[in-house]
This record gives structure tokens, sequence and C-alpha cells, in this order.
């Protein structure tokens, strides 16, 4: 659904008067700009996707020093508005800084609006899997995975209901197409081997594309 551009605003306050946190503001932005929205094929408001994204990023970065801990989880939050909303580059760096829109570019795909979206869906995941794999920080390897974690429960959740009749519902359909895309993520992101999400990964992957029960 595409949308208006959101315009800056003047920084949201709590109802005590005090400034909102740059999280708290995340969070808002995020709704607003999700705001109609569904998960691809459900009727599931879009805003869930984000929220478990930033979840799941806070759950990875606990080592990371507290500024920098915030900046990720923001990021999760915002990760799609770039890629599915009307927002600009400009907004999010004026809204939230530069750091922060860094970590959102990371995981917001080229989607070449001039092209059908089949067409270019290989060249797209190829370039996430290159950019994971040979240039992405630790801080933009979180957001992307927290990404990709709340994509693969999604996945594993409607595979147990619809099974393999899931795939109809994308550009493309062939099974074993996402089966390279996600299995990339367990070979690319190892250096969370041991965490919850990792594992949790692994094994949903392995339930919607191996048969693994």
């Amino acid at each position: 659904m595409e949308k208006e551009p959101l315009k800056n605003e003047q920084p949201a306050e709590a109802e005590s008067g005090e400034k909102l946190s740059l999280l708290d503001r995340a969070v808002i932005f995020a709704v607003k700009a999700h705001s109609g929205s569904f998960r691809k094929g459900t009727k599931m408001p879009y805003i869930v996707h984000p929220m478990e994204a930033a979840s799941i990023a806070a759950s990875l970065c606990r080592d990371l020093p507290p500024e920098e801990r915030e900046k990720v989880i923001v990021a999760a939050v915002l990760h799609d508005v770039l890629e599915d909303t009307g927002t600009t580059e400009e907004v999010v760096a004026f809204e939230f800084g530069e750091d922060v829109l860094k970590l959102v570019k990371s995981d917001s795909e080229n989607k070449r609006p001039e092209l059908p979206a089949a067409e270019t869906w290989q060249i797209r995941k190829q370039e996430t899997i290159d950019f994971v794999k040979y240039k992405a920080t630790v801080e933009e390897k979180i957001v992307i995975f927290a990404d990709k974690l709340s994509n693969m429960r999604s996945l594993y959740a409607d595979f147990l209901v619809i099974g393999d009749e899931l795939w109809n519902r994308f550009n493309v359909k062939e099974k074993s197409k996402h089966a390279w895309y996600y299995g990339s993520f367990v070979e690319n992101m190892k250096e969370f081997e041991g965490t919850p999400a990792y594992e949790e990964f692994v094994l949903k992957f392995r339930a919607v594309f191996c048969g693994n029960k």
C-alpha cells in the first residue's frame, strides 16, 4: 500500500510533559507509517512484524553499549518504512539520526519499482546475501536477522496450516528459491550461533524447507 511521505513533526511528548525516548518516537512513527497495511496474504496488521523484529533485535544486542543498543532496536522498528511506505531517507535522518538511517538502509531493498517484482526478486535477494556476507556490520546484521527471523516465524506458522500453498501468495512461487534465500542466513549469520534466536531460525527453516519436525 503506497502512502504519502510522512512530514517532519515536533518531538512527541508524554502526558507528563517529558520528551519521549528515541524508541518511543520510533514506535509511534512506525505505527503511523504502516497504518492500514497488512502482512502479505493475511489480515495481520503490518505493525506486528516490525515490533516483533524489534524484540528479536533487543535479544541479540544486549552486549552493545546502551546508546548503540537503542539505535539498533529503533532501526528494527523502522526497518520497513523506506521500503514499504512513503517515508524518505531525509525524514528518517531528521527524526532519528544518520546512524539509525544507515541501519534502516542496510535492511531495505532496492525495489526497482519500474520493473515487475518477480523479475527483480533474484537480483534483490542476491544483493542482500552479498551485503550480509561481505559488508554488514554486527549492528546491521542484527537488524537484518531480526527481520528474517520474524519472517521465518510467519512462514512456519502459515506452513503448518496450509503447507506448500503458502508460496502462492508471493511474487516468486518456487519454494526452492525461498529455501535458497533463507538458507543463506543459516550460513551467513553464524556469529549468532548458540543464541535462542539463531537456533529458532534454524529449527523453523528446517521444518519449512527440509521436512524436519
